[in-house]
C-alpha cells in the first residue's frame, strides 16, 4: 500500500473538557507520538501488508521519531527528506468523551512534488490510500490529483475525505472520487457526499460513485458497506470502553484495505476493521492497532460467544 496520508507528530493533550478561549487547564496526560498517516499504515502494515509512504520526512526531531516509529513496522519511506526542515505537528486535544480538536502546524511534508510521486514505483494492482488533506489545497490537490488520473487502471485507490470534507473544493472532489474504488468515511461524511440523509440511501448513493464500492463507518455500531450491485450491508461492532477516539477511522481504514488486498469478502473484512478499530480506541493515544493474529483471536471469541 502506498500512503499518501501525511505524518506528522501529534503533541497529544487529555483533559476534561476543551478550554475556554484565554484560560490555563491543567491536561491530565501529555505525550507526544506519531500521528496523520502512521496510523492507517502501521495497522495495514500489521496485517502483514507491505506499506510505503508517499511523502515526504524532514531533518529534526520530529523526523527521528517518526522515522523510528517506520523502522518498528517495516514502513519504506522512499522520498528524499528535505535536509533543512522538520516533520509538522499536531496539538491534539482529547476530552474526556473521547472527542478531537486539532491545531496543525505544517512542516516538511507540504513540500511533496509531483517528480516525488512520479518516482514512486507504484505498480499494476498496487492500492493507493489517499486523505481528504491531499486533494484540498491549491497546488497539492492539482498535484495529487494528476498522479492519480495517471495511475494505471488496476491500481486500487482508496480514499476517505476526512473530517474536513467540507473544506475540500467541490472540483477536487469530484476528481478524487472519479478515480476512487473504495470510498472509506463516515455517517457524517456519507451523508455530505450524498446529499441524502438516510444511512442505507447515502450508502447506496456512494456505492454508484465510486469503481467498487464504500465503507461507511458507524463509530461503536460497527460500519456499513456496498460493493458492485449487492444492496448495503451492516457490519455489527464490537463492546469496548471508548478512552481515545484519535486514529480509530484510520486503523479501521489499514485493516480494510490491508484485508480487501489479501482478498477477504468484504462484510468479513469490515468486521475485522472493527474489531481491530474496537481496541485503538479502549487505549491512549493512535497506532494501537492489534496484529492480524490478535485479531484472529477476537473473531474466535466472537464466535464462541455466538455473535
Amino acid at each position: 500500500m502506498f500512503c499518501l496520508d501525511t505524518v506528522m507528530m501529534d503533541v497529544v493533550m487529555m483533559v476534561r473538557e476543551v478550554p475556554q478561549p484565554g484560560s490555563d487547564v491543567l491536561a491530565k496526560q501529555g505525550f507526544v507520538t506519531t500521528g496523520g498517516g502512521f496510523n492507517a499504515m502501521s495497522s495495514a502494515a500489521r496485517q502483514g501488508m507491505s506499506v510505503v509512504y508517499a511523502g515526504r520526512l524532514g531533518t529534526g526531531p520530529f523526523t527521528d521519531l517518526a522515522r523510528e516509529a517506520f523502522d518498528g513496522e517495516d514502513i519504506v519511506a522512499p522520498i528524499k527528506p528535505d535536509p533543512a526542515v522538520d516533520a509538522g505537528f499536531c496539538v491534539v486535544i482529547v476530552d474526556e468523551s473521547g472527542e478531537r480538536t486539532f491545531l496543525t502546524s505544517q512542516g516538511a511534508e507540504a513540500g511533496l512534488t509531483s517528480d516525488d510521486l512520479h518516482e514512486l514505483d507504484v505498480n499494476n494492482g498496487d492500492w493507493v490510500l489517499v486523505s481528504g488533506y491531499n486533494v484540498m489545497y491549491p497546488g497539492l490537490a492539482e498535484m495529487v490529483l494528476e498522479w492519480l488520473a495517471g495511475l494505471d487502471e488496476t491500481v486500487v485507490v482508496a480514499f476517505d475525505p476526512s473530517n474536513r470534507v467540507y473544506d475540500i473544493p467541490e472540483r477536487y472532489l469530484e476528481a478524487a472520487l472519479a478515480r476512487t474504488d473504495w470510498l472509506l468515511c463516515n455517517e457524517i461524511e456519507a451523508r455530505y457526499l450524498s446529499s441524502e440523509e438516510s444511512l442505507g440511501t447515502s450508502v447506496t448513493s456512494l456505492g454508484r460513485l465510486t469503481r467498487r464500492g464504500a465503507v461507511v463507518r458507524r463509530g461503536e455500531s460497527g460500519c456499513t458497506v456496498v460493493s458492485g450491485e449487492s444492496p448495503p450491508r451492516a457490519v455489527g461492532g464490537f463492546e469496548t470502553t471508548v478512552l481515545d477516539t484519535n486514529g480509530a477511522g484510520d486503523t479501521h481504514n489499514g485493516v480494510l484495505v490491508a484485508e480487501l488486498a489479501r482478498g477477504t469478502e468484504t462484510a468479513i473484512a469490515a468486521l475485522r476493521a472493527n474489531a481491530a478499530a474496537s481496541v485503538a480506541i479502549s487505549k491512549v493515544g493512535p497506532a494501537h492497532c492489534p496484529t492480524r493474529g490478535e485479531i484472529d483471536e477476537i473473531m474466535r471469541r466472537r464466535v464462541e460467544l455466538g455473535d
